[in-house]
């Protein structure tokens, strides 16, 4: 359902609220190499997430990133807008032009909860709840 460009901006995202803030900022290779992610997708990954303003970049030649308490009360689902945008959460499942609830394909009632749950959970939880999750043990981002 997300692009591998937006599975990495939340990797991405989630591993500067685990081990960045303002005082405490990481490198583009730091970052690649904590959640192994090539590098080439990065530099596009942080301009995208930069401009939407959902995390932060110092200048310079090594260009440091990280995330305020501020930006941590986002959620992932600007995340995913920023990056893939949410047209995939209004398609239907098995690619259907038109499929609604008025008129549905034969799996749209199994998919649209389960669109309507992602969603509203994507939205409510803000990273710093997803951070804290990680933190505790209750879930990982492979961080090595």
């Amino acid at each position: 359902m997300l692009s591998n460009q937006s599975k990495y901006a939340i990797r991405v995202i989630l591993c500067l609220a685990i081990n960045s803030d303002s005082k405490k900022k990481m490198g583009s290779k730091e970052i690649a190499e904590k959640i192994d992610i090539p590098a080439p997708f990065l530099a596009k990954i942080f301009q995208s997430l930069s401009k939407a303003k959902l995390i932060r970049s110092i200048k310079g030649p090594n260009g440091d990133f990280y995330l305020t308490k501020a930006e941590k009360q986002n959620n992932l689902l600007n995340v995913i807008a920023c990056i893939d945008g949410l047209d995939k959460f209004n398609e239907c499942f098995i690619g259907l032009p038109k499929c609604s609830n008025g008129n549905p394909c034969a799996i749209h009632h199994i998919v649209s909860p389960f669109k309507t749950k992602l969603t509203e959970e994507l939205t409510n939880k803000t990273i710093a709840d997803f951070t804290e999750e990680t933190k505790n043990g209750k879930s990982y981002i492979f961080l090595k």
